[in-house]
């Protein structure tokens, strides 16, 4: 399947990853790579998998100046369960693209693009556009807070003439004394927009979300364990297999970084 084979690529490429010579000028650029596993794709508070479990892996460049680029990949399965779209769609590939870096000692600053790619041939439903979505986003951050916002530039996960729809989120992470554990906490609110959004039988598409989170790194191998809620209208996250993507789950996840 092609969902396999391009996991499967990303997988080989990610293990390939610290095997890439940067001799020109070692101490200015770094290549990472991760690769995980997780019982659920949650992706701001919604299931991507249909409750189901997901490898997903990505790549990533950096340069000392705080400019960077990555490419990042799933399983997924939201498109064809949901009745958006008629044939197959297995994986998510996201390219982004931005520039961060610190100010004033504590403060971090973050911009930058992004791409939400699902790859697949399928045929959107009437009413729906083809799931690939643009934003443009931007964070400040302060010691263990971030503060982020994300503004999409078109149609938005097969919601036609949602231009503008937006998520603002509230991030924070802190260890917990010298236990190697890391406690984190997240808010977020999704904001359709568009005529299409604003008419959807099922209700509305504007929710906000929540999650709370603890992980703990293992040489390497990060495990997490998740729980997410929304406030989301149940009837517009229902969908053809009967499972309420937005309802309360919790999520296992181990993540190996390169």
């Amino acid at each position: 399947m092609l969902k396999n084979k391009l996991l499967n690529t990303l997988i080989l490429v990610a293990l390939a990853a610290p095997t890439v010579a940067l001799a020109e000028e070692p101490s200015t650029h770094t290549v990472s790579a991760n690769v995980g596993f997780t019982t659920d794709y949650i992706w701001r508070g919604i299931a991507q998998s249909s409750h189901n479990p997901a490898v997903q892996g990505g790549i990533d460049y950096a340069r000392a100046s705080g400019l960077y680029a990555g490419v990042w990949g799933s399983n997924v399965s939201w498109i064809i369960d949901s009745g958006a779209a008629t044939g197959s769609v297995g994986m998510e590939l996201d390219t982004y693209f931005g520039f961060k870096n610190s100010f004033a000692e504590d403060f971090t600053y973050d911009v930058g693009f992004i791409r939400y790619n699902y790859l697949g041939k399928y045929t959107p439903a009437a009413g729906y556009a083809k799931a690939d979505t643009d934003e443009i986003y931007g964070a400040v951050g302060y010691k263990w807070i971030t503060a982020k916002y994300s503004h999409g530039l078109g149609q938005f996960l097969t919601i036609p003439g949602a231009q503008g729809t937006s998520y603002l989120e509230i991030n924070a992470s802190a260890p917990v004394g010298d236990s190697g554990f890391t406690v984190s906490a997240h808010a977020g609110k999704q904001t359709y927009k568009g005529t299409a959004a604003a008419t959807n039988a099922a209700g509305s598409l504007t929710y906000t979300d929540y999650k709370l989170s603890a992980s703990k790194d293992f040489g390497g191998y990060v495990a997490s364990v998740a729980y997410t809620d929304t406030n989301a209208t149940a009837t517009a996250y229902t969908y053809l297999n009967g499972g309420d993507w937005s309802k309360a789950v919790t999520t296992l996840s181990v993540t190996h970084a390169f």
